[in-house]
């Protein structure tokens, strides 16, 4: 369900981006600054929807990599839990004399399923944040992208004018 919500919201980030891309031609009679700068709002506008376009997949892998690393700590808990179990039904069947043995077998596989299971969890967190990164420097090299665009359209427009 939460695979299909992140789906549904980066596709209408996207779709809204897109939406608003539309910027006015210019008329064969205009001036040159006017043409520089109707060309220079259509290159804006173009490079500020590639940017939102990076901006929705970032979000959505990051939003992937967070419900897979949700996902392995669940499962790395319930066979912790499993494994814990398994020992403790052996405890309640082992015989009276060994009663203490086998409660200090399930002690040690208690510690060393919560060990794994740690262990399980701090790995998928970490490729978790490794994804979450990327994602982050995806967007920052997107607005990067996107100032350069309208820098030198800006430069272009100042250009026109000076003509």
């Amino acid at each position: 369900m939460n695979k299909l919500l992140a789906t549904l919201i980066a596709s209408l980030f996207a779709s809204v981006a897109f939406a608003q891309t539309t910027a006015p031609a210019a008329t064969a009679s205009a001036p040159a600054s006017t043409k520089a700068e109707a060309k220079a709002d259509k290159a804006v506008a173009k490079a500020e929807a590639k940017e939102a376009k990076v901006d929705a997949k970032a979000d959505a892998k990051a939003m992937k990599a967070d419900a897979k690393a949700s996902d392995a700590k669940s499962d790395a808990t319930a066979d912790a839990t499993k494994k814990k179990s398994k020992a403790h039904a052996k405890v309640a069947k082992a015989d009276a004399n060994d009663q203490m043995k086998a409660e200090a077998k399930a002690e040690k596989t208690d510690a060393k399923a919560d060990e794994k299971a740690t262990k399980k969890s701090i790995k998928a967190d970490a490729k978790a944040d490794k994804v979450k990164v990327e994602a982050n420097a995806d967007k920052a090299e997107a607005k990067a992208k996107t100032d350069a665009v309208k820098a030198e359209t800006k430069a272009d427009v100042k250009a026109a004018a000076g003509k």
